[in-house]
């Protein structure tokens, strides 16, 4: 087992050398094999987990990019790795990457649903956090919707792309009628959300339910009981933010006459 430090280090030293055995001034997508990453390693003399995968991920979710692709990075945009489909992937620049909590938003005091038996065997922070989310019905609150799970961890194929997963998939339907599928994507612990993740379940939701509505969400432990929700949506070619909440779970008596007079203001 890669300890995590170790582990950072070695991808970042790979995903840079891969970047700057392509990139030249003025690019903006830089396809490449996932090979690559077996035959760079090996140059580079890294040791891979048999999951090439983590290499992607740590870069998507856990890490800063490395300085030597960071510095090549235009003002107001960012570089994110993207699949491409089967065994491909791309460096892409893009608008917005990284999706963070506002830490100047007061927080919503909600009281808090969750089962204690669930509460106490949570295995990890993803887990609760879904958990927290689907018990609360906090995406009914936010979202103004009766919204149900349909699945968690969605694994499947989509063009262009190649393999996804989406987090916990909900359908919805609002007092006109209307239909919606709610892709959720949700970050615990230090892993940090990212619009690669959005445009991939959008993508998804595009070819899997072409009949509903898609609308984003992504969600994000502050704290143990404090929760950042987003909703995002597409203009044009970038993803952006459209809504975000922070919901407070708490005890139903921690939750006083002039909390709620404040949110009828």
């Amino acid at each position: 087992m890669i300890r995590k430090k170790q582990a950072d280090n070695r991808y970042a030293a790979l995903i840079e050398s891969i970047f700057c055995s392509r990139y030249k001034v003025g690019a903006t997508d830089l396809p490449f094999p996932r090979d690559e990453l077996t035959a760079t390693a090996k140059k580079l003399r890294i040791k891979l987990p048999k999951n090439l995968g983590d290499a992607i991920y740590s870069i998507r979710y856990r890490m800063p990019l490395p300085v030597a692709i960071a510095k090549t990075q235009p003002p107001g945009k960012e570089w994110v790795i993207e699949g491409r489909g089967k065994s491909l992937y791309a460096f892409r620049l893009v608008s917005i990457n990284r999706i963070l909590p506002n830490r100047e938003m007061a927080a919503i005091k909600i009281p808090d649903a969750t089962p204690e038996i669930v509460a106490a065997y949570a295995l990890s922070d993803e887990q609760a956090l879904l958990a927290k989310v689907r018990y609360n019905r906090l995406l009914d609150i936010f979202l103004g919707v009766a919204a149900y799970s349909l699945q968690n961890h969605l694994r499947t194929t989509v063009a262009g792309l190649g393999q996804v997963e989406i987090d916990e998939i909900y359908v919805a339907i609002d007092k006109r009628g209307r239909q919606y599928v709610l892709p959720v994507q949700a970050k615990g612990g230090t892993d940090r959300l990212s619009t690669v993740q959005t445009r991939q379940d959008m993508a998804c939701c595009a070819e899997k339910f072409p009949n509903l509505l898609c609308r984003a969400i992504s969600a994000q432990f502050i704290e143990d009981d404090l929760i950042a929700l987003f909703e995002l949506a597409r203009f044009g070619d970038d993803i952006r933010i459209v809504e975000e909440r922070h919901y407070k779970l708490v005890p139903a008596d921690q939750i006083s006459g002039d909390d709620l007079r404040g949110y009828d203001a």
